[in-house]
């Protein structure tokens, strides 16, 4: 029986929190030329001289920090994932995941698919919001990895998603939750950053200001207008006022200015604005990762307490929530 695949992508992750396998992951990840965008030579330098021999042994403590018996979080959600949404969809679907980075390869994955003799493929990179460094480099990936395929099925890429009602209502059932028990002053979204010349290379219109406010037109895959738009979905489905809600970007690596705010400014600010209790959420990642659990879960929250703020707690992933399974094979149909 002829059946369609579906491939799932997220990032990555080391195979092991040991420095070398952290190692091989960073270099494999920012030797991506749409991660780090510039030539070929001063990025091999900067990335297997510099970061990966000084970053990965501090990279690697904190991977230590968030490693669980299972392994790394966002491995096994999303292996979690697949199997619940491959039950969902039942036999006429064949689903299966990849990491742009590590194990298991896209190019395993893919090669299951070949195997299976699928008669399509829909790719579903697990970013809601459209980026070069994360889907556009999962599409590029893709393409690389079939063009030499004697049969090409149909493939069907996934841009973005980051207005999908059942991701949103996913979001809004966590964090209702936390909004049930306390009375927070102030709503934080952070979402991973950019180097403002990659916005400004996806769309040469964009002032990195008011003009992402709206995302449609020319700035649909405006990677910061599409953030503020589900920031804004999100709010009016919580009922969160404008003035109680900040919008920000975190993660920057290097000295060229990233897209603004930064979360680290933004929470110096409020704490010493008077803010005490603040919610905070990750609308770009769709599991546990360093990037959620330890960077805004606890890092923030210990700079955010030290500058005067009493209370900051993190709205979990989406993980393997029924909601965002529901949406994964929507998404797939």
């Amino acid at each position: 029986m002829s059946k369609k695949g579906i491939l799932l992508v997220n990032l990555g992750t080391p195979d092991d929190p040991s420095t070398p396998s952290v190692r091989r992951y960073l270099k494999e990840f920012l030797m991506d030329g749409r991660v780090i965008d510039i030539p070929f030579i001063p990025r091999w330098f900067l990335v297997n001289v510099i970061i990966a021999t000084f970053r990965a042994p501090k990279s690697a403590a904190e991977y230590q920090k968030l490693w669980e018996d299972r392994g790394s979080p966002l491995k096994f959600h999303s292996e979690d994932l697949v199997k619940e949404v491959q039950m969902s969809l039942g036999d006429d679907y064949h689903v299966v995941l990849g990491m742009r980075y590590q194990n298991p390869t896209m190019e395993s994955a893919l090669e299951e698919l070949k195997k299976a003799d699928v008669t399509s493929i829909k790719v579903i990179p697990l970013f809601p919001q459209y980026a070069s460094a994360t889907t556009g480099s999962v599409h590029e990936k893709v393409m690389d990895l079939v063009k030499s395929w004697q049969t090409i099925p149909k493939i069907e890429m996934i841009s973005q998603f980051f207005n999908h009602p059942l991701l949103l209502d996913t979001i809004v059932d966590r964090a209702q939750k936390w909004m049930s028990n306390t009375d927070y002053d102030h709503f934080l979204f952070s979402y991973h950053g950019l180097p403002e010349r990659q916005i400004k290379k996806a769309n040469a219109s964009c002032q990195l200001a008011d003009c992402c406010s709206k995302c449609e037109g020319q700035n649909l895959y405006c990677y910061r207008a599409q953030c503020f738009e589900t920031t804004r979905l999100l709010c009016d489905k919580l009922n969160i006022p404008e003035d109680k809600v900040s919008t920000t970007f975190q993660s920057r690596l290097g000295k060229d200015p990233w897209v603004q705010p930064y979360t680290e400014d933004t929470l110096q600010e409020l704490a010493k604005s008077g803010i005490k209790k603040v919610l905070a959420f990750s609308p770009a990642f769709v599991a546990d990762c360093l990037e959620t659990t330890l960077e805004v879960g606890e890092t923030y929250q210990e700079e955010f307490i030290e500058a005067g703020g009493e209370q900051w707690d993190l709205v979990e992933s989406l993980n393997i929530h029924p909601k965002w399974i529901e949406c994964v094979v929507d998404l797939a149909k």
